[in-house]
């Protein structure tokens, strides 16, 4: 395994990240145990979660939100060891009950989510607590002053972000350094091939600032996970992905058939494109079964020439550079 610092602080994590968005949803306690089982395995101590992650309380169904929260605290109680040999994120944000203050960022949320998480992940600090998407209804300074209060009572170590705009990024980080804060470590991102307009302004204002890139997506939801052979294998694809697929199928053809080339499958060459960027920290792998976590930690061998690069670029062109230089002379 490899190992980059988190941005600019002193945190080293694995350059492949543990995504468990799908504990609870897609796949049950037992197959999320032996994931994470394998991820520790393997080096990855950089495991990423949310409050939200687990899929939606229903009347039907014992467990709802909270759910891959508990999954991964039932794991670390049953070996207290782990605890210190992982980087545990997870995310406040999204609402988790109906009340009028049970959801975004102001301070009275922020404590009590976190009060939460802590208790569904049997821990007592949480290592990089992310807001999950920006909030322009809550000031600054109220939010820094909820996380600055967690750093102190040791509940949280990091602050994080996800989903902002290059301009959040920069808001935050001054308003950070007026109460002489480190601010954010890190953003999640979504990026991928198929996606790039955070080279416009999100990439160079965490260049800029010193924050690292955690991309979300690498493989654009299956896109670029070999989706035209598999469907030619007789698997189907939902009807949303069916709808990307029928438009982007000249690319698709193109992208698959230099992985092809190149001998490396589709998803593994992705996610290396990810890797060879220098803004990029760590790519979160999301993976079902323990082979797919085995196989995508392969991508950390993948080397992709200029050349191939080149064609990468020629297939999945970015927005033209960096902002303003993209779009102004």
């Amino acid at each position: 395994m490899n190992y980059t610092h988190l941005g600019r602080t002193g945190l080293r994590v694995s350059r492949i990240a543990l995504g468990a968005m799908n504990f609870g949803e897609l796949i049950d306690e037992a197959a999320s145990f032996k994931i994470m089982d394998a991820a520790l395995d393997t080096g990855i101590n950089f495991f990423d979660t949310a409050d939200v992650y687990g899929g939606p309380q229903k009347p039907d169904m014992e467990k709802g939100y909270g759910t891959s929260e508990e999954i991964i605290g039932n794991w670390l109680a049953q070996d207290t060891s782990r605890r210190n040999k992982i980087v545990l994120a997870t995310k406040v944000y999204q609402p988790m009950e109906t009340g009028p203050n049970d959801k975004y960022l102001s301070a009275y949320h922020i404590r009590r989510a976190c009060e939460a998480s802590l208790r569904r992940l049997k821990t007592d600090h949480i290592d990089l607590y992310q807001m999950h998407h920006v909030d322009r209804a809550t000031p600054w300074e109220e939010i820094w002053q909820a996380f600055e209060q967690l750093i102190r009572e040791g509940k949280i170590t990091y602050v994080g972000s996800s989903n902002f705009a290059g301009w959040d990024i920069a808001t935050a980080q001054l308003i950070a350094a007026c109460r002489n804060l480190l601010g954010l470590a890190s953003e999640q991102s979504l990026y991928n091939l198929t996606q790039r307009t955070t080279e416009l302004e999100v990439i160079p204002a965490l260049r800029h600032f010193g924050i690292g890139l955690i991309p979300w997506s690498p493989i654009g939801m299956g896109l670029l996970g070999g989706v035209l052979r598999k469907i030619s294998e007789g698997r189907r694809a939902t009807p949303g992905l069916q709808a990307q697929i029928e438009a982007r199928r000249p690319q698709l053809e193109a992208y698959e058939a230099l992985c092809t080339e190149l001998s490396e499958s589709p998803a593994l060459v992705a996610l290396a494109w990810l890797l060879h960027n220098p803004a990029v920290t760590s790519v979160i792998s999301g993976p079902r079964t323990v082979e797919q976590l085995h196989e995508n930690v392969k991508a950390l061998d993948v080397e992709l020439s200029h050349e191939t690069l080149t064609k990468l670029d020629r297939i999945w062109p970015g927005p033209g550079g960096e902002a303003p230089q993209a779009y102004a002379w």
